[in-house]
């Protein structure tokens, strides 16, 4: 019982460090803004750039990213803490080979989740892309580097970050399973995968229909928004 209480504070803590909301910090620190009620919304790096510039805009982008890896590394150090901690030692220690890699990947989700439903921000958000990419890059590198590579061609080819993001999501899934990685890592990636594309369904429906922003252009919910 103490093992389980245990691990639920340390999820909820990979969750807290997901919530973070850096977009919304950045907003009301350089304007005074709410960075939810400008552009499309989201307290993303594309918004930010939109509405604050592309120097926030990066800023934001790399501490989203560090979000994750901080999850997936706060993971890691806490099971091996757990393992020499009396209580749950016994537990930990039974098969920590294998318990580390699940710890790995609901901590990866929790941090997911914590980005696109922040507890800071009556749990809304961004849509988890960047935070995704920190999991990746901190869990499994190659499949981490992979992602990013394809985010930055579709990104150059197309100017869309919305496309570049999910054909990234799709990407990682792919590579995860092409190459040897633990079954947490593949379902985390798959179940993270699908997440960063639903997330993005508005922008699907934008996609299909020819109207969604490039890279530097209005969204169309900041044209639509009354001006004041």
């Amino acid at each position: 019982m103490i093992f389980w209480m245990v691990s639920a504070v340390g999820l909820a803590i990979a969750y807290l460090f997901g919530a973070t909301p850096t977009g919304y910090l950045a907003g009301k620190l350089l304007r005074g803004i709410d960075i939810r009620e400008h552009g499309s919304r989201s307290t993303g790096a594309t918004n930010v750039l939109r509405t604050l510039g592309k120097w926030p805009a990066l800023a934001v982008l790399l501490i989203d990213v560090l979000k994750g890896v901080a999850a997936v590394i706060f993971a890691r150090w806490f099971y091996a803490w757990l393992s020499t901690w009396p209580p749950a030692a016994p537990l930990v220690a039974l098969d920590q080979q294998t318990l580390v890699p699940w710890a790995v990947c609901l901590a990866g989700l929790a941090a997911l989740l914590g980005h696109g439903r922040s507890v800071w921000l009556n749990f809304t958000g961004g849509k988890s892309a960047a935070t995704g990419l920190g999991v990746l890059l901190a869990m499994s590198y190659p499949v981490g580097l992979g992602a990013a590579a394809v985010f930055g061609v579709a990104l150059a080819v197309f100017r869309i970050v919305s496309l570049s993001s999910m054909l990234a999501a799709l990407a990682a899934t792919a590579l995860v399973l092409f190459l040897e990685q633990p079954l947490p890592y593949r379902l985390l990636v798959i179940a993270g995968g699908v997440y960063v594309v639903v997330r993005h369904r508005a922008n699907i429906q934008r996609l299909l229909a020819g109207t969604e922003p490039s890279l530097g252009q209005s969204s169309p919910e900041a044209k639509a928004a009354p001006q004041t």
